[in-house]
C-alpha cells in the first residue's frame, strides 16, 4: 500500500534530520529490527558487537561505538515486544566539535513492515530502506480516446503524468463532393482502425511490463472506447478496472478521467485530497465565512477553536507543519497534509499553503 501524505511527511522529516549527520569515523550505529522478530536476539547480537568493537584501535571511535551500542540496547529494553512493523534505531555521537561527545538516539516504527535485519557502523546512518518506503509502488495506466485524438498517462500516488497525446488521420464527417458515401465511410473506418492499433501498440509498450501496474482506466465519449478495448493486448484487458464516459480526450481528459473514477480509486489518497480541497473551494465560493486561508486568518481560527479541518501544503517547512498540527490537536481539529501533485494542491500552495474548513464562522 502507498503511504498517505501525513505518513510520508513524518517519515521525510525523520530521514531529513538523520541524513544531515556525519560521523568523524565509522561510529554511527544503524539497527533494523524486522517485524515479528525476537528483540532478545537483537539485544544479544548487539552485546556481542560491543565485544567486537573493543578491538577498534582508535580510542575515541571505540568508545563512541561501544557507548552507542549500549544506548541502543537500553532503548530496546524499553519495548515489551517488537512493534507491529518492526523498529529502526539510530545512535551515535553528533557533537560538532572535535573531542566532544554528544550521544543521541532516534527510533521509529516504520509505516510499512520491515522485512530485513541489519546492524551496521558507518560514517552516515543507513537510511536507504526507509527512503524506499517513500516511493509510490502502485500505479494506474490512463487512456482517453475517441476517433480524433487520444492521451495516455500514469497515475502514481497523487501525481498524473502525461505520457503522450496523439491525433488520428480519420477524416471528418464532412466530405468532398463526388466521393461515394460507402467509400468515404470505408476510409474513415480504416483510418480509425489504424489509429486504434497505434494507440494499443503504445499502451502495450508503456503498460504491459510495468510490475507495479495496479489497473488500467479507459475513458472517452460514446462507444469508441469500448471498440478500442478489443485492440489491446489480452493481459492489459485483464487489468482494466473501469471504462468511463468523459468528454475530453486530451491531457485535461486524463484529470477528468481520474475525477470520474472516484469509486474505483476510493482508497487512493488523491481522491481524499481532491474532495477535501473541492469542499474548501465550494465553501469559499458560496459561504466564505465557513473557511479561512492564509497564516493570520488560520492561526486566529485555531486559537478560537473554530477549525474543523486544517489543510496544510506539503510544501511548508516540516517544523511549521508540526507546529500547526500541535495547535490543531489541542482543539481536536483534523489535520490533512495536501500534496502539490494535484491542481487543487497547487492552488492551496498559491494561497500560502495553509487553509481551514471552519466549525463556525468567525469575525476576522
Amino acid at each position: 500500500m502507498s503511504l498517505n501524505t501525513k505518513e510520508k511527511q513524518k517519515l521525510r522529516k525523520f530521514i531529513s534530520e538523520l541524513e544531515s549527520i556525519r560521523g568523524r569515523h565509522t561510529e554511527l550505529v544503524s539497527v533494523y529490527v524486522p517485524a515479528d522478530y525476537d528483540l532478545n536476539k537483537i539485544i544479544n547480537h548487539l552485546q556481542q558487537e560491543q565485544g567486537t568493537a573493543s578491538n577498534i584501535k582508535d580510542a575515541k571511535t571505540r568508545n563512541n561505538v561501544i557507548d552507542s551500542l549500549e544506548k541502543t540496547i537500553r532503548h530496546l529494553r524499553l519495548f515489551k515486544r517488537t512493534p507491529t512493523n518492526g523498529l529502526a534505531i539510530f545512535a551515535g555521537n553528533v557533537a560538532a566539535q572535535e573531542g566532544k561527545v554528544d550521544l543521541k538516539i532516534w527510533s521509529i516504527e516504520p509505516p510499512e513492515p520491515l522485512r530485513m535485519r541489519l546492524y551496521r557502523c558507518d560514517q552516515t546512518f543507513i537510511l536507504d530502506y526507509l527512503k524506499e518506503m517513500l516511493e509510490v509502488k502502485e500505479i494506474y495506466g490512463l487512456i482517453v480516446i475517441d476517433r480524433r485524438e487520444a492521451a495516455l498517462g500514469l497515475l502514481k500516488g497523487t501525481s498524473i503524468t502525461v505520457l503522450d497525446e496523439l491525433t488520428s488521420a480519420v477524416p471528418g464527417k464532412t466530405r468532398a463532393g463526388g466521393q461515394s458515401s460507402q467509400r468515404f465511410e470505408r476510409l474513415r473506418e480504416g483510418a480509425a482502425k489504424e489509429f486504434f492499433k497505434r494507440i494499443a501498440d503504445y499502451a502495450n509498450k508503456e503498460f504491459l511490463d510495468k510490475p507495479n501496474l495496479k489497473g488500467l482506466i479507459i475513458g472517452g465519449p460514446g462507444p469508441t472506447k469500448e471498440e478500442f478495448v478489443h485492440y489491446l493486448n489480452n493481459e492489459l484487458r485483464k487489468k482494466i478496472i473501469a471504462i468511463q464516459d468523459i468528454t475530453y480526450t486530451d491531457a485535461f481528459g486524463l484529470h477528468n478521467l481520474v475525477d470520474k473514477s472516484k469509486e474505483v480509486l476510493a482508497k487512493e489518497i488523491i481522491i481524499e485530497e481532491k474532495e477535501l480541497m473541492n469542499r474548501f473551494f465550494e465553501l469559499l465560493a458560496k459561504t466564505p465565512e465557513k473557511v479561512a486561508y492564509g497564516k493570520k486568518e488560520v492561526e486566529q481560527a485555531l486559537q478560537l477553536g473554530a477549525v474543523e479541518i486544517l489543510l496544510l501544503s506539503e510544501n511548508l517547512e516540516a517544523n511549521l507543519i508540526e507546529s500547526y498540527e500541535e495547535q490543531a490537536e489541542k482543539t481536536n481539529s483534523i489535520t490533512q497534509i495536501i500534496s502539490i501533485d494535484t491542481r487543487e494542491g497547487q492552488q492551496l500552495r498559491d494561497l500560502g499553503g495553509i487553509a481551514a474548513i471552519l466549525r463556525f464562522p468567525i469575525n476576522i
